[in-house]
């Protein structure tokens, strides 16, 4: 016999097994690359939050979080302990501060306000810290 007379008309090598003691299931999961993504990052992307929209003032509180963190204002996620690191404390606060100096004239009063007590706080804050 030739090789492609071994072959049936599926184009598969036929088995001697029975087709009783030899199944296989396969399922077809169309959703298999969003479970892998949630399982990479440990959530759900459909149980997330939308972002917020993009403003002034979520750009300012973004930065002040990211300086208290780094001002030992708020644990690590990891080791849920507070790190402090003194000069990239600094650097969020100079780039606030960067941001105000390029602003200026053309912020709300109301935005004008967030960024002047931000900066404040943030001053505060990493005068009465002490680095590590």
């Amino acid at each position: 016999m030739s090789e492609n007379e071994n072959e049936n008309e599926n184009n598969e090598i036929p088995n001697n097994d029975s087709e009783n003691t030899l199944k296989q299931n396969i399922t077809v999961d169309d959703d298999w690359k969003s479970k892998i993504e949630a399982e990479k990052t440990g959530h759900d992307n459909a149980t997330l939050p939308p972002p917020p929209p993009a403003s002034f003032e979520v750009l300012v509180s973004m930065l002040f979080t990211q300086a208290m963190a780094t001002l030992g204002q708020i644990p690590d996620p990891i080791s849920g302990k507070p790190k402090v690191n003194k000069p990239y404390a600094k650097h969020y606060i100079d780039t606030l501060e960067m941001i105000g100096d390029k602003t200026k004239g053309n912020l709300s009063s109301d935005e004008s306000k967030i960024l002047s007590e931000a900066l404040h706080a943030l001053r505060m804050v990493y005068v009465d810290t002490k680095a590590n």
